[in-house]
């Protein structure tokens, strides 16, 4: 369940307050309060068996008496009340409930979990929605609506605030109300019985009211939705977030590296730049981001012009800026000369430009008047410092005039100070210039823009195809797991760590097993060289740690004598452990080589993550580790080497030229495969991982399995059980598989082959070309809501020709899909469109969604024709007659 009946939440038209109070202070008091007092349009009904009338107004007994259903229920009543509550609500038809009830586990965990459970159940059956409980309340300033017991209303905006603490609502709202921040929805989540942040997201991505969503998150409940969600909604407007709890424990029991090293907070961040959500760290910063972010700014500015009054703000401002990697812009010589027309002889000439302390209004708007109208300038700062000399207001008003003349230009400004330059502050921010308390404060908000702009690149980038062909042998990985749960194994033995390395073409250096110090001289003189030997045993997690690891032995009496002072020493000093003898590799050069690890660890929230460092003996104390959702693709894993300070490393350095980077890239990619094939994975290092002027090979790895549901992912990954041999009545061989990222070229090549009138009569009107930015959409879609299958030849590379689509977007709540196809002119007359509504039709049956529609020109008579065939019904568009929609359901469909 998604959005369905959130409109009734946000925006109803009639509310029901159970629990209304007149007794103050209560939380019952304060809700009528805030719901009869404030610009709400709608009605309201109050609802308590201890009272007649309250307010000038009748109060009803039970809800069974109200005059007619409620949009929204807004119930503050005791916990135990609750469930009856809401069955009553249910049978008279409202489809929402804010919960405001806090209790729901005081008497025990179970007794609270039952009343919880008993809750829902009682909303089931009419699919009421419940907000709660233990929340604030909702407030929807544009409709009026203040459903809260929060002590201020705040003001109309086009911010949306979501949080799962009441308190931070509370807080929020007395914050903003002195800095003019308005907002259009805020919703307190409190315990996320039913309603959560996934849902909410959905409803606010296609909110018109909302500009940029904000949320504070302490915990979320179920992943793949908040993913889905947030990526959805994130390409639409900024999503903004702060994670509170950043220094939650990692979980007990993990002892490989990746896993100790996939903090809670870690796995958060990775997830949230994933979906493109900006991360900031406090609210402070959560506001300063959106009062810049919530202007839609669309390109990207790279970097920041500085103009100032004084040239230590400047340096302050430009200190800040450098310090997080921002860069100041340049004042070419013909820019130059025309500031100099404007200024007092004797300005620096460089950026910051300080305009000197007598600056007055005059001087500041002929300035930003030139800076704004040149095209090299796309962001400005503004500093501003009280002087006895110039009016700070009047300087305000002339900067804002200047900015709202020069539109598609960025500004924010800082006037520093408190008495004489607040309400100069507060002027700017009411009138379209995002204004901060001090220099730092308002660069960091200009970085956050650089953040935003960055994500949203990253959402959109078009991923390169694998550098080689990479089959897995994915029978042969499960067919080692599966043996392993048999035995009853939780860590995987060398053998069979190497066996599944070797089923995803992961790179290991060979190595064999020796039971004795006599066997593993034996292999060592077969190797013919130095060797490594490590030690075997089930107790014995970190080998290095131990002084189970010895290496660069040459020779086979060098290496029996040192395995068996190895093993005799252990023996004494750790009698409990099982010594299993020992294993013998060749020594790999490391000459100029870089030692790193990649693995996996897996989170009780988002499942499997894959992890990449600085590897080595020291991994833990250099703790240089970054991590990622799989499934990933090349771009995604480049991404995950550069959010490493090791990744610096891997460029050329004196005396050796740049190690490949794509060659580690590829292994995190196979990684991440692997991961997603065998669910069983629960922990897997491959530390080290040498890259060297040779190549990349793993030098030691570690697998531990646990029997596992399916599918853990938090991102649905490539349906690869979709792809279908298709062969044409004429002979040609194609594939109709689902779209992968990589195909966006193929699309883009797909759609020039297309005449302007197959481009109408697919997108209803005519495009000429399919620019980036869509056809990034169209490939880069989330399988868990869309799927779209596309027709290539058989045997053929991502990049190959592809003649024909369908595609399937499903609404939030997997209730109903939309479908859109079009076949090449070169594949027509083969039944290709038949086939392909077929088989987008079996996956929407698959995936329970339970109405399928589409919009067709009345004009395409082959379309409307098969959808006739194929058990669709037809009726005119109201809003366009020269459209058809073609609507089936599909429990009641005919069999075509």
């Amino acid at each position: 369940m998604s959005t369905r009946n959130l409109e009734a939440l946000f925006k109803p038209r009639r509310v029901a307050l159970i629990g209304a109070s007149g007794r103050k202070p209560s939380v019952g008091a304060r809700l009528a309060s805030n719901l009869l007092g404030g610009e709400f349009q709608g009605v309201v009904d109050l609802v308590n068996p201890a009272y007649r009338r309250l307010r000038g107004q009748p109060v009803f007994a039970e809800v069974s008496q109200l005059p007619e259903a409620p949009d929204l229920a807004v119930i503050a009543t005791p916990p135990q009340t609750v469930p009856d509550l809401v069955a009553a609500l249910a049978r008279r038809g409202a489809r929402a409930a804010v919960v405001i009830s806090e209790g729901f586990d005081v008497a025990s965990a179970q007794d609270g979990a039952a009343l919880r459970q008993r809750m829902l159940n009682a909303a089931r059956p009419t699919l009421l929605r419940i907000v709660g409980p233990a929340c604030l309340g909702v407030l929807s300033p544009r409709q009026g609506l203040n459903a809260s017991f929060s002590h201020l209303t705040p003001k109309s905006g086009g911010l949306a605030f979501v949080a799962q603490s009441g308190a931070v609502i509370s807080a929020v709202i007395d914050w903003a109300e002195p800095r003019g921040i308005g907002f259009s929805h805020l919703l307190s989540l409190g315990e996320m019985a039913d309603v959560d942040v996934g849902d909410v997201l959905d409803y606010l991505a296609t909110d018109s009211d909302t500009q940029a969503i904000l949320l504070y998150i302490e915990h979320l409940s179920a992943a793949r939705k908040f993913m889905s969600a947030a990526r959805s909604a994130s390409r639409l407007k900024p999503v903004i977030a702060v994670k509170a709890g950043r220094y939650a424990a990692v979980d007990a029991g993990v002892e490989s590296h990746c896993a100790r090293l996939a903090t809670r907070d870690a796995v958060y961040e990775s997830a949230l730049a994933r979906a493109g959500v900006v991360r900031v760290q406090g609210m402070e910063d959560l506001f300063d981001a959106a009062a810049i972010l919530s202007r839609r700014v669309t390109q990207r500015c790279s970097q920041l012009t500085i103009l100032t009054n004084g040239s230590a703000l400047g340096l302050l401002a430009s200190d800040a800026l450098l310090s997080q990697g921002g860069a100041l812009a340049s004042l070419p010589e013909d820019l130059q000369e025309r500031l100099r027309a404007v200024l007092p002889a004797g300005w620096s000439g460089t950026n910051p430009i300080d305009i000197f302390g007598d600056a007055d209004a005059e001087r500041y708007a002929r300035t930003l008047d030139i800076l704004l109208s040149d095209v090299r300038t796309s962001t400005l700062l503004v500093l501003n410092s009280p002087t006895g000399i110039a009016d700070a207001q009047a300087t305000a008003r002339a900067v804002a005039s200047t900015a709202a003349e020069h539109t598609g230009k960025i500004m924010l400004a800082s006037w520093v100070g408190a008495r004489t330059a607040a309400s100069a502050r507060s002027w700017l921010a009411t009138h379209g210039v995002p204004s901060y308390a001090g220099p730092a404060q308002a660069v960091s908000a200009y970085m956050h823009l650089q953040h935003y702009h960055a994500v949203q690149e990253e959402l959109m980038e078009t991923p390169p195809s694998l550098p080689e062909a990479f089959e897995p042998d994915q029978a042969a990985a499960r067919l080692v797991v599966e043996k392993a749960l048999a035995a009853g194994q939780g860590w995987l033995t060398p053998d069979q760590c190497a066996a599944l390395m070797a089923a995803y073409r992961i790179p290991l250096v060979s190595g064999k097993l020796a039971a004795s110090p006599q066997q593993a001289a034996e292999l060592a003189a077969v190797f013919g060289g130095p060797v490594a030997v490590k030690l075997i045993s089930p107790d014995v997690r970190h080998k290095s740690e131990a002084g189970g690891v010895l290496l660069n032995l040459d020779g086979a009496e060098a290496v029996r004598s040192a395995t068996a002072a190895m093993l005799q020493r252990l023996r004494q000093a750790h009698p409990e452990w099982r010594l299993e003898g020992v294993l013998v590799q060749p020594m790999v050069n490391a000459r100029h080589g870089l030692e790193l690890i990649v693995g996996m660890a897996d989170d009780p929230l988002f499942g499997p993550v894959i992890a990449f460092g600085h590897g080595g003996t020291a991994v833990d104390t250099i703790a240089d580790t970054a991590l990622a959702l799989p499934p990933l693709n090349l771009q995604l894993a480049r991404r995950l080497i550069a959010r490493t300070r090791v990744s610096r490393l891997l460029a050329a350095q004196p005396g050796r030229a740049a190690l490949d980077l794509d060659a580690v890239a590829l292994v995190l990619v196979k990684l991440a495969q692997l991961v997603v094939d065998v669910p069983a994975l629960r922990e897997l290092d491959i530390n080290p991982l040498l890259i060297s002027p040779a190549g990349v090979v793993g030098l030691d790895a570690r697998c531990r399995v646990r029997a596992a549901a399916v599918d853990r992912l938090s991102i649905r990954p490539y349906p690869r059980e979709l792809e279908e041999a298709v062969t044409l009545p004429d002979g040609r061989r194609q594939r109709l598989r689902p779209i992968r990222p990589e195909d966006e070229p193929g699309l883009q090549a797909a759609f020039k082959r297309l005449s302007l009138e197959d481009i109408r009569l697919r997108f209803h009107y005519v495009m000429r070309q399919l620019p980036h930015s869509f056809a990034a959409r169209l490939s880069q879609i989330d399988y868990d809501r869309e799927m779209a299958l596309v027709l290539v030849e058989e045997g053929a590379a991502v990049q190959s020709d592809i003649h024909g689509v369908i595609r399937l977007i499903a609404d939030p709540d997997n209730e109903k899909a939309e479908f859109a196809i079009i076949v090449e002119s070169s594949h027509r007359g083969q039944g290709l469109g038949r086939l392909m509504m077929r088989r987008i039709l079996a996956y929407a049956r698959g995936r329970g969604i339970a109405q399928v529609f589409g919009d067709v020109l009345a004009e395409n008579r082959p379309m409307l024709e098969l959808s006739r065939a194929l058990g669709f019904a037809l009726s005119r568009s109201p809003e366009d007659p020269g459209v058809v929609r073609v609507t089936l359901l599909l429990d009641q469909e005919k069999q075509a």
